[in-house]
């Protein structure tokens, strides 16, 4: 009691939105709206077989396609690294959303292992298992977005969804290849879809203090990385010393080395909608 007045805290609706949060989630369905459109204009695409000619074939060390499987070491050390960070006592992050770095930092991890396992011996098969991790990693990155730019509880209570979906997307697609009609077009959707509608989060809803510089950094990282996963070919035909797949892992190891630089570096923001103070 202050003054004759009693002072308590009271909860706001956990849904509640500004104007702007309001804008970018309208905005966010839009796009979503538009990618499952185009999804069901498009035929179905299988995945093509040239996918597992890579250009560097050499055999080094008892290892087969040497730089293409060694090149995925850096997976391991940068999601070990985000791990062991996430689970110290250092991190800044809070028991109630540091579950989910974790899964993160583990996915990212695993790409390492499962991008490995494939490259010993290319196959459709194999690949289930290296695009499964990079399918968590990406809506695991995506819901921990929404939840320190939109809304904390919307980005959790969609995380473990968005996994599932993402990961549903990689057995479906194996699931097609084993019947003959292999349909790669929700895959590409859980990949295209989040790759455009964070950058969009991040711009319209920006908190000052959550670093965002280093998560434009690691798109871009990984922009190039797609770029030269394209030009495997032409880069490997200049002297034959690296393949493109080679600098696309690279470049993507430094995509997820800019997202851990993120999180050790800014503070994680509350809602300010969550709770507010009244008079009475």
């Amino acid at each position: 009691m202050v003054g004759g007045r009693v002072r308590r805290a009271v909860s706001a609706p956990t849904f509640y939105y500004p104007a702007m949060q309001r804008f970018t989630f309208a905005i966010l369905l839009a796009l979503l709206g538009v990618g499952i459109g185009a999804m069901f204009l498009i035929p179905p695409i299988a995945q093509p077989l040239w996918y597992h000619d890579f250009a560097d074939k050499r055999f080094l060390l008892g290892i087969p396609n040497f730089w293409n499987v060694i090149s995925n070491v850096p997976f391991l050390f940068v999601g070990g690294l985000g791990i062991w960070y996430v689970a110290s006592e250092s991190s800044p992050l809070d028991a109630s959303h540091r579950w989910m770095y974790l899964v993160l930092f583990a996915a990212v991890a695993l790409t390492g292992v499962g991008s490995a396992y494939y490259h010993l011996d290319p196959n459709n098969d194999r690949l289930v298992w290296d695009r499964l991790p990079i399918a968590v990693t990406f809506m695991a990155l995506f819901a921990i977005i929404i939840g320190e730019h939109l809304n904390r509880c919307a980005g959790i209570l969609l995380f473990l969804p968005l996994v599932v979906l993402g990961s549903a997307t990689v057995f479906y697609w194996h699931l097609t290849e084993a019947w003959g009609r292999g349909d790669l077009r929700p895959y590409f959707l859980a990949q295209l879809y989040p790759a455009v509608a964070m950058p969009f989060i991040l711009w319209l809803c920006p908190a000052s203090d959550t670093g965002a510089g280093n998560l434009y950094s690691a798109m871009l990282w990984y922009v190039g990385a797609k770029i030269y996963e394209f030009l495997d070919n032409d880069v490997f035909s200049f002297g034959q010393v690296i393949s493109g797949h080679t600098l696309k892992h690279i470049g993507a190891a430094i995509s997820c080395t800019m997202i851990l630089v993120w999180v050790r570096e800014h503070r994680v923001p509350g809602n300010p909608r969550n709770a507010t103070t009244l008079s009475h």
